[in-house]
């Protein structure tokens, strides 16, 4: 029987995910086959399964972290919410329905079947199972039924590392406070305290930690550095839409409410030439020399707001000049028309941006599949790409057709990459991370500019990804006692 360990937070973007991806890849490293497990996610960010299931893309950096396939029994519940009050419910990577919070709350401990059926099939496959915890286990008013925290832990007898927020301040405060609203079974769990994101001499924090360990009576595991390390984040308090800063080439993503699958452009984060911003104005676009619409939760509401912000109208007047490149609802924003007649998202018919010569049907059924394709009769600027091999996943509720001659021609999902002048769209989430395909665009974007950058070494996002998880690793084998993390996983048992 495998062995298991959950890592659980003071609060949300405490780093568990980071810490639980870093025990993969030092547990792997080990000669350990470890596996991770979520049993609720709730994120915008999501993948495609090899089986065409959906599930939170930080499980499936968990899994490349441990060196194995992505599987969606590692995270069986996803929830996206659609709007401040109301989520996309998917178990076992099909869509349950939608569901509003209070609804969601009443019904997910009927759910445990299905999170018991999932971490069954991971124990026959694992020698370790990485479990991640979600927000904070204190959470007073959502400790009935839970099903993510102490009540999974307790569910699967799992030993429990408790991490706190040093950069945000108060960790102290935080990991006591949390212990203390613990109850005593729940706090016997808690086998060590992680202090995270630390800058600094770490002997200015020994009189803190002395303190803490003999008022919490748990023993501190590590003190982990902050790190400067690019690998998928929680995509709801990610740093990234902080940044502002612009490169010598400039990337404007828009960030409207509902952004979705952001992770698409993780892959320019290696080039130190280039800078990614995320725009939520038309004061803050300027003149970037490439404009992405990435994927969202709600098309229709976001393209509304788009609209209403005043993006949409600054957005198609730089397309004269300007490359305008579309991923997944953006690419439907670009369209003519957006129709909802079965109400998926808000119903009616939306006018697009009509920079596309496309029309998209909104429809419950969820598109879920990975593709891989080599690019062919790529128009104008980025005819560039022509011949590279790309590879990803499509995830939309929705059909689109190219249009000719005002009337349907084709389904638009056969063409991996449609464009009009200036502007491009695509599906195909992921389109940029294959080998060659980011070198070659930021190429272009230079020479646009009369500049030129060597890309030689520039590897693709799997092999950069490989570089973190083994920098990851290395950090947490540092700073985390590592005996103590293997003593907890030897006095574990799993029913």
């Amino acid at each position: 029987m495998p062995k298991v360990i959950m890592v659980q937070g003071t609060m949300s973007n405490a780093g568990k995910s980071l810490i639980c991806a870093g025990l993969c890849r030092i547990f792997a490293q080990d000669g350990y086959r470890a596996v991770p497990f979520k049993s609720q996610n709730m994120a915008l960010n999501s993948y495609i399964t090899e089986e065409g299931l959906e599930m939170g893309r930080a499980q499936v950096m968990q899994a490349e972290a441990a060196k194995v396939t992505p599987l969606v029994c590692m995270n069986p519940i996803l929830l996206k919410p659609t709007t401040d009050m109301g989520t996309q419910v998917i178990v076992n990577g099909e869509v349950l329905g939608n569901m509003s919070a209070k609804d969601y709350f009443q019904y997910k401990k009927n759910l445990i079947p299905e999170i018991e059926k999932a971490f069954r099939k991971l124990q026959s496959l694992a020698d370790i199972i990485v479990i991640e915890g979600a927000g904070s286990p204190a959470e007073i008013n959502l400790k009935e039924n839970d099903i993510v925290n102490m009540g999974l832990a307790e569910l699967v007898d799992a030993p429990v590392l408790l991490a706190g927020d040093i950069d945000r301040g108060g960790v102290f405060a935080q990991l006591l406070g949390t212990l203390m609203l613990l109850e005593p079974k729940e706090k016997e769990r808690v086998k060590g305290l992680i202090i995270n994101k630390f800058r600094g001499d770490k002997t200015i924090l020994d009189p803190g930690i002395a303190m803490i360990e003999e008022l919490g009576k748990v023993p501190v595991a590590g003190v982990v550095p902050y790190m400067q390390i690019s690998l998928e984040d929680e995509d709801s308090l990610t740093p990234r839409f902080e940044k502002r800063e612009r490169g010598t080439i400039d990337l404007a993503v828009i960030r409207y409410p509902r952004i979705s699958n952001f992770t698409d452009f993780y892959v320019f984060e290696q080039d130190e030439n280039l800078a990614v911003r995320y725009v939520t104005s038309a004061a803050e676009l300027g003149d970037p020399d490439l404009i992405i619409l990435p994927g969202t939760k709600n098309t229709m509401g976001d393209l509304k707001w788009l609209r209403e912000s005043g993006l949409e109208a600054a957005i198609k007047k730089k397309s004269q000049e300007t490359i305008v490149f579309g991923i997944c609802g953006g690419y439907q924003m670009l369209g003519k028309k957006i129709a909802d007649p079965q109400g998926v998202e808000e119903g009616g018919t939306l006018r697009g941006m009509e920079l596309l010569p496309i029309e998209t049907v909104l429809k419950q059924e969820k598109v879920r599949v990975q593709k891989r394709a080599v690019l062919h009769e790529v128009q104008g600027t980025l005819s560039c790409l022509n011949e590279k091999e790309v590879r990803g996943y499509e995830i939309h509720m929705g059909e689109t057709n190219i249009l000719r001659d005002g009337e349907a021609a084709q389904k638009a999902a056969g063409s991996v990459l449609l464009s009009e002048g200036n502007v491009y769209g695509t599906y195909l989430h992921g389109i940029f991370d294959a080998e060659g395909v980011a070198p070659a665009l930021i190429h272009m974007l230079a020479e646009r500019k009369g500049l030129h950058f060597d890309h030689a070494g520039m590897l693709s996002y799997a092999q950069f990804k490989e570089t973190q998880y083994e920098k990851l690793a290395d950090t947490l084998r540092e700073y985390l006692d590592m005996e103590f993390i293997y003593g907890i996983l030897r006095e574990s048992r799993l029913v």
